[in-house]
């Protein structure tokens, strides 16, 4: 009797005891999310889109323990970890990004029109059917650097010069070919090379090439110091080329470098496009919602203060001249912030 009341007790014991750690690993699945991994493709260190990578990543990024996190909207969703990757530009991030090799990127607007277009330098991979929007992020400008003490003074005098367009898979290059052929000037024209800001700098400053493209939100760090060192001067875009330029690439505004923006140099007339963060379509809606809101939120506008070209973005810019569709969890979130009817 004492034997069968013994091993009622341990039996009972041990039920509780397992139901107890069943029930410890449910809710412990409930409240310690899953890890959800997720790229930023950006560009180049000496470019603009990969210090504002790493800043939204460090900003959205909800993995556990994070205290800044418990505020509503400043994380994205829980389990979250997004790293900012660099890559070899625009061109590169539409490719990767539409094959589904990355979550997402960065891309000028320009680029991801001819990409969901099919046409150059996207005409041989074809149309990119997955890309779609996540946001509109800040404007970038075109940069025409020169060395100092060379004699180009207009797009026009590139005609015979060393001068390099950006990597053959930067944004800079679909952007500069198309500068050069509204200038009248065709790339057999020029003594071409195609290379990164960062080897474009050096390169330039050894005088061994004479001008180079470069696009980028300003102030671009890498201009700067060219500039304020006396190495290169910045020659506009404008006139009769740059109304030939804007009629033929829509994507395009003409937009100034105001005085001051770079040290020793005063106003100078160029043209800007629109940066956006793309995603591939399959990554789920939930996730692109709470990015989406999180980039946006109240929260975080301090923090993002820290990068010149976050301040400019804005919850209502994404919804107008949109070069590739809305992500349905980005269209949701602009359909809750207001912006989207």
């Amino acid at each position: 009797m004492i034997f069968r009341r013994a091993a009622w007790t341990a039996l009972i014991g041990f039920v509780l005891t397992a139901a107890f750690v069943i029930g410890s690993a449910e809710l412990g699945a409930q409240t310690v999310p899953s890890r959800i991994s997720f790229q930023i493709l950006t560009g180049s260190t000496g470019g603009s889109y990969f210090p504002l990578g790493q800043l939204i990543a460090g900003l959205i990024s909800h993995p556990p323990g994070v205290d800044r996190c418990a505020a509503a909207g400043t994380c994205g969703p829980a389990g979250l970890v997004i790293s900012a990757r660099t890559s070899d530009g625009a061109v590169a991030n539409v490719l990767a990004v539409n094959a589904g090799q990355a979550d997402s990127g960065f891309a000028q607007q320009d680029v991801i029109a001819a990409a969901v277009a099919g046409t150059d330098p996207f005409r041989k991979a074809g149309k990119q059917d997955h890309i779609r929007i996540l946001a509109q992020l800040f404007s970038e400008d075109v940069h025409l650097l020169v060395a100092a003490k060379g004699t180009i003074k207009t797009v026009a005098d590139l005609r015979g010069k060393r001068v390099s367009l950006g990597a053959d898979s930067s944004g800079t290059s679909v952007t500069a070919r198309a500068i050069l052929s509204a200038y009248g000037i065709p790339v057999r024209r020029i003594k071409a090379s195609h290379n990164a800001s960062d080897v474009d700098a050096q390169l330039l400053q050894k005088g061994e090439i004479d001008a180079f493209f470069f696009v980028g939100g300003k102030p671009v760090t890498l201009v700067d110091d060219l500039l304020a060192r006396g190495v290169a001067r910045l020659v506009p875009i404008d006139g009769a080329g740059r109304a030939r330029l804007l009629k033929s690439e829509p994507m395009l505004s003409a937009d100034n470098i105001r005085a001051g923006t770079y040290r020793n140099t005063g106003a100078v007339a160029t043209v800007s496009v629109p940066a956006y963060w793309i995603v591939n379509a399959s990554v789920p809606e939930n996730v692109v919602y709470g990015i989406a809101k999180a980039l946006f939120s109240v929260g975080n506008r301090a923090a993002l203060r820290d990068n010149p070209l976050s301040t400019t973005i804005r919850v209502s810019d994404t919804t107008t001249k949109l070069p590739a569709p809305l992500h349905p969890g980005a269209a949701h979130y602009f359909h809750d912030a207001g912006v989207l009817h």
